[in-house]
């Protein structure tokens, strides 16, 4: 995979997918801007080197041509997070395009409709992305976020570039991060895995777990791990028909000589509201009418003994209920020792949906090693996939 530091894109048009799918407000104002901020580094290197960037990114799910999803709304934050103006075209393909681009120079910035708004892009059309290639002579993939998909700008353009296709800053960092958990990274290395579900997680401890020597389980998948023990768990969060599952999970960890750390005390609610009644049980024993809604004190110092002992750390799922402040101590504790741990040398990976929420939402961003915009693609890459768009810079 060649890296964008390899070439000079002087006088060049350059093709690069980014991943502007970022959060509006109802006056469709940018609420989150790390993914403009996180492709910066990229789009600075073509202006140096005096090149013409020309952006393509989707936002959101459009069903066709929808104004509510136009890239328009995000071109002021474009503009102030890059400090250049945009030239931004309102279609994707087209005459207007074609003109725009041609005229663009060395220095100037030009962003395409959402490319969602054409059924081509998701749908990997050849066509569709011979026509995109045709606007720049250098291709760049910058967009980790959509890495997993094959979609027509993000995997299929790639085989009109066979020269001349480039793997962005962001991307190279993602992709590096990972490998650096999964592959090459200092021992001890500890994954901690949360959120609801063992059943959206199986594939993951699958696959990690050859490359871990600790793993903690926590939030709501905890309690499929304890019922099937044998514990009681009131009314807490369960996949029944997951025991066997989370039975031989154990087995294979202790095949394979990996420490598992279950919770083994929990904050409990009477109901699931943020202004309920909570008492601390063991998580073995909670009586009915109570539910497991964050990690409890013990569980937390058993959770700190395996972090501050770790050298590579692997964060992907909360600990407890986080978006209801009465339940958001464990998993902010978590961030602490992470931190911790990350400040005395340690290398630390946060990744997915709910983990990179709750690091934004207590200011852990810039207190662990590397915080992935992925998503959804680096949970693939996780489960051992090799993504499409990945593949595609590399054939």
């Amino acid at each position: 995979m060649n890296s964008i530091y390899q070439n000079d894109f002087k006088n060049q048009k350059v093709l690069i997918r980014v991943d502007f799918n970022v959060p509006l407000s109802n006056k469709k104002v940018v609420m989150d801007n790390s993914r403009i901020v996180a492709a910066k580094k990229t789009i600075d290197k073509i202006l140096k080197d005096g090149g013409t960037p020309i952006l393509m990114s989707h936002l959101g799910r459009p069903k066709g041509n929808d104004p509510e999803f136009s890239l328009s709304h995000i071109v002021k934050e474009v503009e102030r997070v890059l400090g250049v103006k945009i030239k931004f075209t309102n279609e994707v393909l087209g005459e207007k395009t074609t003109v725009i681009v041609k005229k663009s120079g060395p220095g100037e910035i030009v962003l395409l409709e959402n490319l969602r708004f054409c059924p081509e892009e998701k749908n990997g059309d050849l066509k569709f992305a011979e026509e995109l290639s045709k606007l720049g002579d250098s291709y760049i993939n910058d967009a980790f976020g959509t890495a997993h998909r094959a979609h027509a700008s993000t995997s299929i353009i790639a085989s009109f570039f066979p020269k001349n296709k480039f793997a962005g800053e962001l991307l190279l960092k993602e992709v590096e991060s990972i490998h650096k958990v999964m592959n090459t990274g200092k021992k001890p290395v500890l994954g901690i895995l949360g959120g609801a579900k063992v059943s959206s997680k199986i594939t993951i401890i699958n696959n990690i777990m050859d490359k871990v020597d600790k793993l903690i389980i926590g939030g709501g998948m905890a309690f499929t791990f304890i019922k099937a023990q044998g514990g009681h768990i009131g009314d807490s969060i369960c996949e029944d028909d997951k025991t066997s599952l989370a039975l031989s999970i154990l087995e294979k960890a202790k095949e394979k000589k990996v420490e598992i750390y279950l919770p083994n005390d929990v904050v409990c609610a009477n109901e699931f509201s943020n202004e309920a009644e909570t008492q601390i049980f063991s998580i073995n024993n909670i009586p009915s009418g109570w539910q497991g809604m964050d990690a409890g004190p013990s569980s937390l110092s058993n959770f700190e003994e395996a972090i501050m002992s770790s050298k590579t750390i692997l964060w992907n799922g909360p600990v407890g209920v986080f978006e209801m402040e009465n339940f958001s101590k464990g998993t902010i504790e978590l961030g602490e020792y992470i931190s911790k741990s990350t400040k005395l040398g340690a290398f630390s990976l946060v990744g997915g949906g709910d983990s990179v929420a709750a690091v934004k939402q207590f200011n852990f961003q810039d207190k662990v090693s590397y915080v992935s915009t992925g998503g959804g693609a680096m949970l693939e890459s996780l489960e051992g996939k090799t993504l499409p768009g990945i593949k595609a810079l590399t054939q």
